[in-house]
């Protein structure tokens, strides 16, 4: 149980790296309270998603398969696009992660598919226990990948400058591609 749930987790979590490596790139500093609370937020979104899903799965799936994709693509191809931007203007602007409403957007794009594993978990009716176990573990496992996304960004930042702000954003944009294309 314990496995599963960890491995749910480190599925679920992925696009949360990607999304706080690519979003942290341009950070001249990073202070690591700022990552804790961010941190805490995708994972909070995320846990909140899956719980979602798995609450009102029945009424959810009609509305999910519709919308899901698009909304996920249009959010990432918002801050990807935005990313290239001010890539290409130049502009040096610090950033910080307490104010970027992009990360923000970026962690309830990811959480999508929280949310549609939820719906599929309300089907298949598992004990509480394992909700409590995989909820629990896609909390610390979410928060622990946008710590090392974070940082693991803002040192590919330091080193490349502004380029990696450009790449950046069309990883973004493609892995909004990637949630369109599942939910078609």
């Amino acid at each position: 149980m314990f496995l599963e749930a960890v491995i749910l987790a480190m599925s679920l979590c992925a696009d949360c790296f990607a999304v706080t490596a690519c979003s942290s790139l341009t950070l001249k500093s990073v202070s690591w309270r700022s990552v804790g609370r961010l941190a805490v937020v995708f994972a909070a979104v995320q846990t909140l998603f899956l719980f979602a899903g798995w609450m009102f799965g029945d009424l959810l799936v009609g509305f999910l398969h519709k919308v899901a994709g698009t909304v996920g693509f249009a959010l990432l191809l918002y801050v990807g696009g935005s990313m290239i931007l001010e890539g290409l203007r130049g502009g040096g602007e610090q950033r910080d992660l307490d104010g970027i409403r992009n990360v923000i957007l970026g962690a309830a794009a990811t959480s999508i598919d929280a949310l549609a594993v939820g719906v599929s978990m309300s089907m298949a009716s598992p004990g509480t226990m394992a909700m409590i176990a995989d909820h629990a573990a896609l909390f610390v496992v979410t928060a622990l990948s946008v710590v090392a996304g974070v940082a693991g960004g803002y040192k590919v930042g330091l080193r490349y400058g502004r380029r990696t702000e450009i790449a950046g954003g069309m990883v973004l944009i493609f892995i909004g591609l990637n949630i369109l294309f599942k939910f078609i």
